[in-house]
């Protein structure tokens, strides 16, 4: 692959995959509008996580029953299907009219539906990534790419609040939007209409790219070495019936969940502070209403660089990489100190370098877990690896997001330091 033709196609698919998500979350103020007796926020953030967890929970059962290449289609294809059809329903049905419950539950339906496909496409992907070797410069840059669920937003306990986390992309669009359109009923509507257009052509990108990856030379060689992996572990164990799986399962799990254990602990950390404080408890005389969403561009920015680091340096030391999870904790005082300490402190530049150093550890910590995880098991067992690595993720996200404490680090801080 010297045009690094993996690379470029592998980039795409990383910002693909988590645009529905963002189409549908970043257009709720659009849709408040539409339907404004109903939460709306907490509405899409249960419905995408638990759809989402249960699909996981199938697919890493059922994995070695299934092609990653099939099911990361079908993936991309209901993506399409569920971005297509809001933006036509309100442009034949709803036309912009309030209190049309009923395509409520049509949108919630299609929101579920997406949640399918982000099951079906997340793992497969990052699995992938990991069957690939480390030491070819493209293949890491695949893995970086691949696990980019903080480059765009997750269901957060901001989202419930009546906020939302965008990605580095739509972050960038969250700013053209308000620049460009009216706050008013149809800037809102022509908002929306851009974010789910612009996820559909990126979708459409990734499944005609996807298919010619798969046929790459790097791609045919390294799906034949995994073939060649499960022919001798079926000579060695025997057919891959259920209980001989389930062992092959747990063998997995107990392999890489220390590498879990620090994904989660990150997630807890992360949505524990963002973006809950950045997007309600700080404020500026001089941004006014642009300082939370120029902070949460700044970590997502910064998130994505923490990312891009593992191609310049990968930090290979299990024990060192939990720690430094483990070292994230300093970030509560920290931002405590950002609301309730000395005036100083409470300014702008403190405020924005805490943003960004969380950005950059949380991007960089991730990656490097996601990258190690899948090279810990045999090539074989890399892709359910990758599964796996995505359920402690979801358990990440939902521990940090849904949590009484999720958004809200006064409380954890006050655990530890009297009133």
């Amino acid at each position: 692959d010297k045009f690094n033709l993996g690379y470029i196609i592998y980039f795409t698919l990383g910002v693909g995959f988590l645009l529905p998500w963002n189409s549908f979350i970043t257009a709720v103020d659009y849709f408040s509008y539409l339907y404004p007796e109903a939460s709306v926020h907490r509405v899409f953030t249960v419905v995408y996580m638990v759809v989402g967890l249960a699909c996981l929970l199938v697919i890493v059962f059922y994995a070695h029953k299934s092609k990653a290449y099939m099911r990361i289609n079908v993936g991309l294809g209901i993506f399409v299907v569920s971005l297509l059809v809001v933006p036509v329903m309100d442009a034949v049905y709803i036309k912009g009219q309030v209190g049309l419950y009923d395509k409520f539950y049509v949108t919630v339906g299609l929101l579920a539906l997406a949640g399918i496909g982000d099951a079906l496409v997340q793992g497969g992907l990052i699995g992938a990534a990991g069957e690939l070797p480390e030491r070819d410069p493209a293949v890491l840059l695949f893995s970086i790419v691949l696990v980019c669920d903080l480059w765009f937003s997750v269901p957060t306990r901001a989202s419930v609040n009546s906020r939302v986390d965008p990605g580095v992309l739509v972050s960038m669009l969250r700013i053209l939007t308000k620049a460009v359109f009216p706050q008013d009923a149809d800037g809102l509507r022509k908002s929306a209409y851009l974010y789910f257009f612009t996820s559909i052509v990126f979708m459409v990108i990734c499944i005609v790219l996807y298919n010619v990856a798969h046929k790459l030379p790097i791609m045919q060689y390294y799906e034949e070495l995994k073939a060649e992996a499960v022919e001798e572990e079926k000579a060695e164990k025997g057919p891959m019936t259920g209980p001989v799986w389930r062992a092959t399962l747990w063998n997995i799990v107990g392999t890489v969940k220390w590498y879990g254990f620090g994904i989660v602990l990150i997630y807890v950390v992360t949505l524990s502070i963002f973006p809950g404080y950045i997007t309600e408890d700080v404020h500026s005389l001089v941004l006014k209403d642009w300082y939370p969403v120029l902070l949460i561009t700044s970590y997502n920015v910064f998130d994505l660089v923490g990312k891009s680091l593992t191609a310049v340096y990968l930090l290979e030391n299990e024990k060192v990489v939990i720690s430094a999870c483990v070292v994230r904790l300093l970030f509560f005082p920290l931002f405590i100190g950002c609301l309730h300490g000395p005036q100083l402190f409470r300014t702008e530049f403190p405020v924005s370098l805490l943003t960004c150093l969380l950005g950059l550890t949380n991007g960089y910590l991730t990656s490097v877990l996601m990258i190690m995880a899948p090279k810990s098991v045999q090539i074989q067992h890399a892709e359910t690896s990758g599964i796996v690595m995505v359920l402690f993720l979801v358990v990440g996200l939902a521990s940090g997001s849904i949590s009484p404490t999720g958004g809200r680090y006064e409380f954890v801080l006050m655990m530890f330091l009297p009133l």
